[in-house]
């Protein structure tokens, strides 16, 4: 994303603003996945990367492995093609992922309820629609929380580690496991929420409807800065809590949110930082 934003002119700062942690209480995740392990589960369904994540720390610290799960013969179902990417690299075969639509709608759009047994492992504050949705079409849902996301940074003995590449290790610093260039700029809320008083941070864009709760919480107001949203659900819930959307991305991609954050700064009165006397 900072690559296909650094394309189309923009100069990219890093806010991170949420992070992840394992659950405190993990007896029902790993008596799930225990039973997933012992094939109990006919579907295993993703609704993020993240999740996918602390899945495998899981398994990892108890002596399995992602692999080993998808030996079961449990068929897979995720919301989009990153995480069908990341579940591939794992050497798991995706059965069902929505495409046009990423979000549980999407999913929902292909689901072919069976009365199958599906395991949903999920965040704290995931919303419930995906599990509505596949208890209305006749499917068992075992739903579990697999990690909390919280305000960044997240405390380092409960911080989520796992890395966010199949084969690599995660960074510290970062909330996903990805070290910044040294060419791009870190910012704090206070350093971020002074530039937009200023008027020299013109665009903000959230990747996700926490981070878009978290920006409402912490930035507001952010007028005149910019507001742009990867998808649909982080643009409702922009603006259930009074953010202006400026833009929503095509497609959840780095492309795609360039050309959002490209077409909601045209025209826009850049002001330029004062120079010191």
């Amino acid at each position: 994303m900072l690559t296909a934003l650094e394309a189309a002119g923009a100069v990219p700062l890093l806010l991170p603003l949420i992070d992840f942690e394992r659950v405190t209480d993990l007896s029902e995740l790993n008596a799930a996945l225990d039973l997933a392990l012992a094939g109990e589960f006919d579907w295993l369904v993703f609704s993020s990367v993240t999740t996918v994540r602390a899945l495998l720390e899981n398994l990892t610290q108890r002596g399995h492995s992602l692999a080993e799960l998808f030996a079961t013969g449990v068929q897979i179902a995720t919301i989009g093609p990153t995480s069908a990417a990341f579940l591939e690299s794992f050497g798991a075969t995706v059965s069902l992922a929505a495409h046009d639509q990423q979000s549980a709608k999407g999913l929902m759009e292909l689901w072919r309820g069976s009365s199958a047994r599906v395991l949903l492992p999920q965040a704290d504050i995931a919303s419930p629609a995906l599990a509505e949705g596949l208890t209305a079409a006749g499917d068992t849902v075992t739903v579990v929380t697999a990690y909390r996301t919280v305000d960044y940074p997240a405390a380092a003995d409960r911080r989520l580690t796992a890395p966010l590449i199949a084969g690599t290790a995660s960074e510290d610093g970062d909330a996903e496991g990805v070290k910044p260039s040294t060419e791009t700029q870190l910012l704090s809320v206070a350093e971020a929420k002074a530039q937009i008083a200023a008027g020299t941070l013109h665009a903000v864009v959230a990747a996700s409807p926490s981070a878009a709760a978290r920006i409402a919480r912490a930035l507001a107001p952010l007028e005149p800065c910019r507001f742009i949203a990867i998808g649909p659900s982080t643009a409702q819930e922009a603006e259930l809590l009074g953010l202006e959307v400026a833009a929503v991305a095509s497609e959840p991609s780095p492309a795609a949110v360039a050309a959002a954050t490209a077409c909601a700064l045209k025209n826009f009165p850049v002001q330029q930082p004062k120079e010191t006397p």
